[in-house]
Protein backbone atom coordinates (compact mmCIF):
# COMPACT_ATOMS: atom_id res chain seq x y z
CA UNK A 1 0.00 0.00 0.00
CA UNK A 2 1.14 3.85 -0.71
CA UNK A 3 2.31 5.26 2.19
CA UNK A 4 1.21 9.27 0.98
CA UNK A 5 1.92 12.33 3.16
CA UNK A 6 -1.41 12.73 4.55
CA UNK A 7 -1.11 9.49 6.15
CA UNK A 8 2.31 10.37 7.53
CA UNK A 9 0.29 14.07 8.50
CA UNK A 10 -2.02 11.75 10.67
CA UNK A 11 -0.11 9.58 12.60
CA UNK A 12 2.49 12.28 13.14
CA UNK A 13 -0.58 13.48 14.86
CA UNK A 14 -1.14 10.57 16.78
CA UNK A 15 1.90 9.78 17.80
CA UNK A 16 4.01 13.58 18.09
CA UNK A 17 7.02 11.32 16.25
CA UNK A 18 8.80 12.96 13.24
CA UNK A 19 8.40 12.57 9.73
CA UNK A 20 10.56 10.05 8.49
CA UNK A 21 9.65 7.99 11.62
CA UNK A 22 5.99 7.78 11.10
CA UNK A 23 6.91 6.86 6.95
CA UNK A 24 8.93 4.21 8.30
CA UNK A 25 6.42 2.89 10.42
CA UNK A 26 3.65 3.08 7.74
CA UNK A 27 6.33 1.48 5.39
CA UNK A 28 6.92 -1.41 7.43
CA UNK A 29 3.27 -2.00 8.19
CA UNK A 30 2.05 -1.85 4.77
CA UNK A 31 0.12 0.95 5.84
CA UNK A 32 -1.60 -0.04 8.91
CA UNK A 33 -2.22 2.96 11.20
CA UNK A 34 -3.02 0.96 14.12
CA UNK A 35 0.51 -1.27 13.96
CA UNK A 36 2.10 1.66 12.81
CA UNK A 37 1.40 3.60 15.64
CA UNK A 38 2.01 -0.18 18.05
CA UNK A 39 5.47 -0.27 15.63
CA UNK A 40 6.41 3.12 17.01
CA UNK A 41 5.81 2.58 20.72
CA UNK A 42 7.18 -0.95 20.63
CA UNK A 43 10.51 1.21 19.16
CA UNK A 44 9.99 3.60 22.22
CA UNK A 45 9.87 6.42 19.69
CA UNK A 46 6.02 7.27 20.67
CA UNK A 47 4.80 7.40 23.98
CA UNK A 48 1.58 6.28 23.58
CA UNK A 49 -1.09 6.71 20.89
CA UNK A 50 -2.58 9.62 21.16
CA UNK A 51 -5.48 10.31 19.13
CA UNK A 52 -6.64 13.99 17.53
CA UNK A 53 -4.79 15.86 20.19
CA UNK A 54 -4.00 18.78 18.20
CA UNK A 55 -6.15 21.65 19.25
CA UNK A 56 -6.65 24.16 16.44
CA UNK A 57 -10.81 25.17 16.05
CA UNK A 58 -12.14 27.99 18.57
CA UNK A 59 -15.18 28.20 19.95
CA UNK A 60 -16.22 27.19 23.99
CA UNK A 61 -17.98 24.50 25.91
CA UNK A 62 -20.97 25.44 28.28
CA UNK A 63 -22.51 23.44 30.78
CA UNK A 64 -26.17 23.80 32.06
CA UNK A 65 -28.02 22.04 34.76
CA UNK A 66 -31.71 21.52 35.62
CA UNK A 67 -32.49 19.26 38.52
CA UNK A 68 -31.59 15.47 37.53
CA UNK A 69 -30.64 16.60 34.23
CA UNK A 70 -27.76 18.59 32.50
CA UNK A 71 -25.93 18.96 29.32
CA UNK A 72 -22.45 19.66 28.35
CA UNK A 73 -22.30 21.71 24.82
CA UNK A 74 -19.18 22.43 22.33
CA UNK A 75 -19.87 25.20 20.06
CA UNK A 76 -17.25 26.17 17.23
CA UNK A 77 -15.95 29.40 16.10
CA UNK A 78 -13.40 30.24 13.46
CA UNK A 79 -11.39 32.90 15.79
CA UNK A 80 -10.94 33.17 19.62
CA UNK A 81 -11.91 36.47 18.92
CA UNK A 82 -15.68 35.70 18.19
CA UNK A 83 -15.67 32.66 21.11
CA UNK A 84 -14.82 35.57 23.97
CA UNK A 85 -18.07 38.08 22.08
CA UNK A 86 -21.06 38.29 24.60
CA UNK A 87 -23.52 37.50 21.48
CA UNK A 88 -21.36 34.02 21.18
CA UNK A 89 -22.16 33.16 24.87
CA UNK A 90 -25.65 34.34 24.77
CA UNK A 91 -25.86 31.95 21.81
CA UNK A 92 -24.31 28.81 23.32
CA UNK A 93 -26.40 29.48 26.52
CA UNK A 94 -29.55 29.48 24.38
CA UNK A 95 -28.36 25.91 22.66
CA UNK A 96 -27.68 24.54 25.63
CA UNK A 97 -30.93 25.45 26.81
CA UNK A 98 -32.87 24.02 24.28
CA UNK A 99 -31.04 20.93 24.43
CA UNK A 100 -32.08 20.42 27.89
CA UNK A 101 -35.76 20.68 26.42
CA UNK A 102 -35.76 18.95 23.45
CA UNK A 103 -33.79 16.08 24.20
CA UNK A 104 -32.53 15.51 20.84
CA UNK A 105 -30.36 12.05 19.86
CA UNK A 106 -27.95 13.80 17.84
CA UNK A 107 -26.41 17.22 16.14
CA UNK A 108 -28.50 16.75 13.02
CA UNK A 109 -31.45 15.93 15.00
CA UNK A 110 -30.80 19.00 17.31
CA UNK A 111 -30.64 21.51 14.02
CA UNK A 112 -33.83 20.37 12.74
CA UNK A 113 -36.14 21.04 16.31
CA UNK A 114 -37.37 24.30 16.48
CA UNK A 115 -35.55 26.37 19.42
CA UNK A 116 -37.15 26.29 23.31
CA UNK A 117 -39.54 29.38 23.31
CA UNK A 118 -39.28 30.30 19.59
CA UNK A 119 -40.23 29.99 16.39
CA UNK A 120 -36.54 29.20 14.37
CA UNK A 121 -35.15 26.04 14.02
CA UNK A 122 -31.75 25.38 15.64
CA UNK A 123 -29.97 25.08 12.56
CA UNK A 124 -31.76 28.77 11.15
CA UNK A 125 -30.71 30.27 14.95
CA UNK A 126 -27.13 29.73 14.34
CA UNK A 127 -27.45 30.66 10.71
CA UNK A 128 -29.07 33.98 12.01
CA UNK A 129 -25.58 34.54 14.20
CA UNK A 130 -22.92 33.32 10.95
CA UNK A 131 -24.86 36.35 9.46
CA UNK A 132 -24.14 39.07 12.27
CA UNK A 133 -21.33 38.08 13.54
CA UNK A 134 -19.83 37.52 9.95
CA UNK A 135 -17.86 34.05 10.73
CA UNK A 136 -18.83 30.28 10.50
CA UNK A 137 -20.56 28.71 13.47
CA UNK A 138 -21.31 25.24 13.99
CA UNK A 139 -22.98 22.59 16.98
CA UNK A 140 -20.44 20.41 16.94
CA UNK A 141 -21.80 18.09 20.02
CA UNK A 142 -23.47 17.52 23.25
CA UNK A 143 -23.88 15.25 25.91
CA UNK A 144 -26.89 15.15 27.86
CA UNK A 145 -26.95 12.89 31.49
CA UNK A 146 -29.23 12.37 34.37
CA UNK A 147 -28.41 11.27 37.67
CA UNK A 148 -30.78 10.08 41.05
CA UNK A 149 -31.56 12.25 43.58
CA UNK A 150 -29.26 11.30 45.92
CA UNK A 151 -26.65 12.07 43.26
CA UNK A 152 -24.64 15.04 42.07
CA UNK A 153 -23.56 16.97 39.14
CA UNK A 154 -19.79 18.41 38.90
CA UNK A 155 -19.89 20.84 36.10
CA UNK A 156 -16.41 23.09 35.57
CA UNK A 157 -15.14 25.10 32.82
CA UNK A 158 -11.67 26.29 32.52
CA UNK A 159 -10.27 28.58 30.73
CA UNK A 160 -13.81 30.23 30.21
CA UNK A 161 -14.70 27.04 28.60
CA UNK A 162 -11.96 25.83 26.79
CA UNK A 163 -12.61 22.87 28.50
CA UNK A 164 -15.29 21.52 29.92
CA UNK A 165 -16.02 19.04 32.62
CA UNK A 166 -19.39 17.11 33.48
CA UNK A 167 -19.04 14.32 36.53
CA UNK A 168 -21.97 12.56 38.16
CA UNK A 169 -20.86 11.37 41.43
CA UNK A 170 -23.82 8.83 42.83
CA UNK A 171 -24.46 8.53 46.84
CA UNK A 172 -23.62 12.12 47.77
CA UNK A 173 -25.54 15.26 46.89
CA UNK A 174 -22.22 17.21 47.67
CA UNK A 175 -21.98 19.19 44.46
CA UNK A 176 -18.43 20.50 45.93
CA UNK A 177 -16.93 16.87 45.41
CA UNK A 178 -18.47 16.54 42.14
CA UNK A 179 -16.80 19.54 41.16
CA UNK A 180 -13.20 18.81 42.52
CA UNK A 181 -13.65 15.50 40.61
CA UNK A 182 -14.52 17.43 37.45
CA UNK A 183 -11.76 19.78 37.90
CA UNK A 184 -9.12 16.84 38.50
CA UNK A 185 -10.43 15.37 35.28
CA UNK A 186 -10.13 18.96 32.97
CA UNK A 187 -6.60 18.96 34.69
CA UNK A 188 -5.29 14.86 34.30
CA UNK A 189 -7.90 14.28 31.01
CA UNK A 190 -8.51 10.07 31.97
CA UNK A 191 -10.01 8.33 29.36
CA UNK A 192 -12.20 5.86 31.59
CA UNK A 193 -14.15 5.95 34.97
CA UNK A 194 -12.19 2.33 36.36
CA UNK A 195 -10.75 -0.36 34.71
CA UNK A 196 -14.04 -1.96 34.18
CA UNK A 197 -14.57 0.52 31.68
CA UNK A 198 -11.66 -0.72 29.35
CA UNK A 199 -12.43 -3.02 26.75
CA UNK A 200 -10.64 -7.10 26.89
CA UNK A 201 -9.47 -5.94 23.08
CA UNK A 202 -7.89 -2.45 24.45
CA UNK A 203 -6.06 -4.57 27.86
CA UNK A 204 -4.17 -7.19 25.22
CA UNK A 205 -3.28 -4.64 22.54
CA UNK A 206 -1.64 -2.90 25.42
CA UNK A 207 -0.13 -6.02 27.49
CA UNK A 208 1.46 -6.84 23.72
CA UNK A 209 3.28 -3.38 23.15
CA UNK A 210 4.54 -3.80 26.95
CA UNK A 211 5.95 -7.32 26.04
CA UNK A 212 7.45 -6.08 22.63
CA UNK A 213 9.00 -3.02 24.76
CA UNK A 214 10.06 -5.39 27.05
CA UNK A 215 11.97 -7.49 24.89
CA UNK A 216 13.34 -4.58 22.78
CA UNK A 217 14.93 -3.32 25.94
CA UNK A 218 16.89 -6.83 26.34
CA UNK A 219 14.97 -8.00 29.23
CA UNK A 220 15.05 -11.76 29.85
CA UNK A 221 11.71 -13.89 29.02
CA UNK A 222 11.18 -15.05 32.38
CA UNK A 223 10.84 -11.36 34.23
CA UNK A 224 9.15 -9.55 31.38
CA UNK A 225 5.46 -11.25 32.56
CA UNK A 226 6.05 -9.60 35.73
CA UNK A 227 7.56 -6.60 34.22
CA UNK A 228 4.16 -5.93 32.03
CA UNK A 229 2.05 -6.50 34.79
CA UNK A 230 3.62 -4.02 36.41
CA UNK A 231 3.79 -1.22 33.93
CA UNK A 232 0.40 -2.47 33.07
CA UNK A 233 -0.80 -1.26 36.01
CA UNK A 234 0.84 2.00 35.53
CA UNK A 235 -1.41 2.14 31.99
CA UNK A 236 -4.46 1.84 34.12
CA UNK A 237 -3.35 4.65 36.59
CA UNK A 238 -2.66 6.99 33.60
CA UNK A 239 -6.20 6.26 31.92
CA UNK A 240 -8.69 5.33 34.23
CA UNK A 241 -10.12 8.71 36.96
CA UNK A 242 -10.60 6.15 40.29
CA UNK A 243 -6.92 4.97 40.00
CA UNK A 244 -4.92 8.09 39.08
CA UNK A 245 -3.27 10.53 42.22
CA UNK A 246 -5.76 12.86 43.20
CA UNK A 247 -4.82 16.83 41.66
CA UNK A 248 -5.59 18.11 45.47
CA UNK A 249 -3.78 15.61 46.77
CA UNK A 250 -1.81 13.52 44.93
CA UNK A 251 -0.92 10.91 47.66
CA UNK A 252 -4.97 10.35 47.66
CA UNK A 253 -6.69 8.34 44.60
CA UNK A 254 -9.33 9.88 43.05
CA UNK A 255 -11.73 6.74 44.06
CA UNK A 256 -10.32 6.95 47.68
CA UNK A 257 -11.26 10.64 47.60
CA UNK A 258 -14.30 10.68 46.34
CA UNK A 259 -15.61 7.05 48.66
CA UNK A 260 -14.34 9.21 51.70
CA UNK A 261 -16.62 11.40 50.68
CA UNK A 262 -19.59 8.77 50.88
CA UNK A 263 -19.77 8.53 46.99
CA UNK A 264 -18.46 6.58 44.07
CA UNK A 265 -17.54 7.92 40.10
CA UNK A 266 -21.03 6.75 38.02
CA UNK A 267 -19.39 8.90 35.15
CA UNK A 268 -17.81 11.76 33.34
CA UNK A 269 -17.72 13.98 29.91
CA UNK A 270 -14.45 16.25 29.30
CA UNK A 271 -14.63 18.14 26.29
CA UNK A 272 -11.83 20.26 25.10
CA UNK A 273 -12.34 22.74 22.40
CA UNK A 274 -11.47 21.35 19.04
CA UNK A 275 -9.90 18.36 19.77
CA UNK A 276 -9.68 15.90 16.99
CA UNK A 277 -10.37 19.12 14.90
CA UNK A 278 -7.49 20.71 12.19
CA UNK A 279 -7.08 24.08 11.27
CA UNK A 280 -4.05 24.79 9.62
CA UNK A 281 -1.47 23.06 7.54
CA UNK A 282 1.53 25.04 9.01
CA UNK A 283 4.64 24.30 7.23
CA UNK A 284 3.86 20.80 6.62
CA UNK A 285 4.64 21.04 2.97
CA UNK A 286 7.77 22.61 3.99
CA UNK A 287 8.82 20.08 6.25
CA UNK A 288 8.30 17.52 3.27
CA UNK A 289 10.30 19.31 1.06
CA UNK A 290 13.47 20.18 3.47
CA UNK A 291 13.56 16.52 3.67
CA UNK A 292 13.29 15.63 -0.05
CA UNK A 293 16.40 18.10 -0.32
CA UNK A 294 18.19 16.31 2.33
Amino acid sequence: MAVTAQMVKELRGKTGAGMMDCKKALTENDGNMEKAVDWLREKGIAKAAKKADRIAAEGLTHIEINGNEAVIVEVNSETDFVAKNDGFKKLIKDIALHLLEGKPSSVEEASKQTMAGGSVPVEEYINNAIAKIGEKISLRRFTILQKEENDAFGGYLHMGGRIGVLSVIGGTTDEEVAKDVAMHIAAVNPRYVNRDSVSDEEVEREREVLTQQALNEGKPEKIVEKMVEGRLNKFFEEICLVDQGFVKDPDQKVGKYVSSKGGSVKGFVRYEVGEGMEKRDDNFAEEVMSQVKK
